[in-house]
């Protein structure tokens, strides 16, 4: 009685640690960042910076949000390949009632003569009622699969943490680009604002002129058209920005029930527009890159494991067994009847139909897929830090020149406009002077936005942009 007393106390303590790590193991961390948010006067929406967005999308972000839990998801298969490495530990019991017992039979010996008779007799050894609890306990010594997965768990766990840089790096490229976006069509609508302006005084100008008899009415007409013109450009781009500040909402995580503004410097975006166009391209610092190294590596373990794993299992066991017999069902654990054995297990691979050699040949065969993955690799970043760096050298020339083209324009229209007012020119000179500097101007806040987008890209191809 004793006995199984014990046995029940070892089975719950097992049972008490499982539960115990498994409670442990649901314990997750729901902290969430707050960002700062600026505000702007009296209202009252938050105005993000694009570090702020930045920052808020690394945290709300659904695709980062998901390859941070295949991180973790990476650690537990981790931990369920290794599992088998610490002791196994089980606890079994058979309850047997024999309905009929098994005899052992012998034959009867003459005392008398010392021979040995025909006949037999058949006695039970047995008693009707038995329960034999069992406790098992296993260890793994050596094992080749077991080796691999020790070897390969770092490198799992490196791969899941790569695909989420590589998620981080692509989502910090997307949202500064949406957010450029959305900076470049509220510049736009501000342009396009004092556009409308200019044109409405010049129509004011134009009608009392000619209500003056100074100049006829086709100037007041195309002052009107100029007018209409550059009001529906700017119900346009005031359009635009709403389905630009979703798109911006949805790389970010954002709710789209909730309002924020953009918030910029504009000195400081053209102190941080130059980027230093001589540094080396170096491979090893692209994501992609880093992913494909790694990738290599577990192949590497693979082919390490079909080459070792003609190797045999080795596993030492423990079992402990507590039998108790009787007749009577009321008093069968009355006695019992304990033994015990240890012992080594041993597992020898001697024809597997090839499939080790053949699954071999194969790792092999894929390692080889993975050099020239490399070299293509190798070849699709130069070509992207190339094409990058020309936009980027092309587009920072364009908005030289044209950051010169709005100086002249604004001169241009400035004295075309005030030579009409002394009739001088006709007013076809003043909407040539006006569409110019409109367009000088669209055309400079265009530039310096793909140029920031350029910067992006070509940081990108670098490998350069951090988080």
């Amino acid at each position: 009685m004793f006995y199984g007393i014990n046995i029940i106390r070892i089975c719950l303590l097992v049972i008490f640690c499982c539960f115990s790590i498994f409670v442990n193991a649901q314990t997750i961390d729901t902290n969430k960042l707050i960002l700062p948010v600026t505000r702007v006067g009296n209202d009252t929406t938050p105005a993000l910076t694009l570090k702020q967005c930045i920052d808020y999308a690394l945290v709300h972000q659904p695709a980062i949000n998901r390859s941070l839990i295949n991180v973790d998801i990476a650690r537990a298969t981790n931990s369920i390949n290794l599992s088998t490495l610490l002791p196994q530990v089980n606890a079994n019991g058979d309850v047997i009632h024999y309905i009929q017992l098994p005899n052992n039979s012998s034959n009867v010996v003459n005392t008398s003569t010392g021979s040995t008779s025909g006949t037999t007799s058949g006695t039970s050894t047995r008693n009707t009622n038995t329960f034999i609890p069992q406790l098992t306990i296993s260890q793994q010594l050596f094992n080749p699969s077991l080796l691999y997965a020790a070897k390969s768990a770092p490198l799992y766990i490196k791969q899941a943490q790569q695909v989420t840089d590589s998620a981080k790096i692509f989502l910090v490229s997307t949202v500064s680009k949406s957010f450029y976006n959305v900076l470049l069509t509220l510049e736009q609508i501000n342009v396009l604002k004092e556009d409308t302006t200019r044109l409405g005084k010049n129509l004011r100008d134009a009608y009392h002129q000619y209500k003056g008899g100074i100049v006829d009415e086709t100037d007041y007409e195309e002052a009107a058209i100029s007018l209409n013109n550059s009001k529906a450009s700017l119900k346009q781009a005031t359009e635009n920005v709403v389905p630009q500040y979703s798109i911006l909402k949805q790389l970010m995580g954002y709710p789209p029930e909730r309002q924020f503004n953009v918030s910029f410097d504009t000195t400081q975006m053209m102190r941080e527009i130059n980027i230093d166009t001589a540094q080396q391209l170096q491979y090893e610092k692209r994501i992609e890159f880093q992913q494909l190294n790694t990738q290599k590596a577990l192949q590497g373990k693979l082919v390490n494991y079909y080459r070792t794993s003609f190797l045999p299992t080795v596993s030492a066991f423990y079992n402990y067994n507590l039998e108790f017999e009787n007749n009577r069902l009321s008093h069968l654990f009355d006695n019992s009847y304990p033994n015990s054995l240890v012992g080594l297990s041993l597992n020898v691979p001697i024809f597997t139909g090839f499939y080790r050699l053949n699954n071999l040949k194969r790792a092999k065969l894929q390692q080889k897929l993975l050099d020239w993955d490399e070299t293509d690799l190798r070849s699709q970043i130069y070509t992207e830090y190339t094409t990058a760096l020309a936009n980027y050298k092309g587009n920072m020339y364009n908005l030289q020149l044209l950051q010169k083209n709005v100086a002249m324009a604004k001169r241009t229209y400035f004295v075309v406009t005030l030579q009409y007012k002394q009739g001088i020119v006709a007013y076809l000179n003043v909407i040539t002077a006006e569409s110019n500097l409109i367009s000088s101007e669209i055309s400079y806040i265009n530039a310096l936005f793909q140029v920031l987008s350029n910067k992006i890209d070509l940081q990108k191809a670098m490998g350069n942009i951090t988080y």
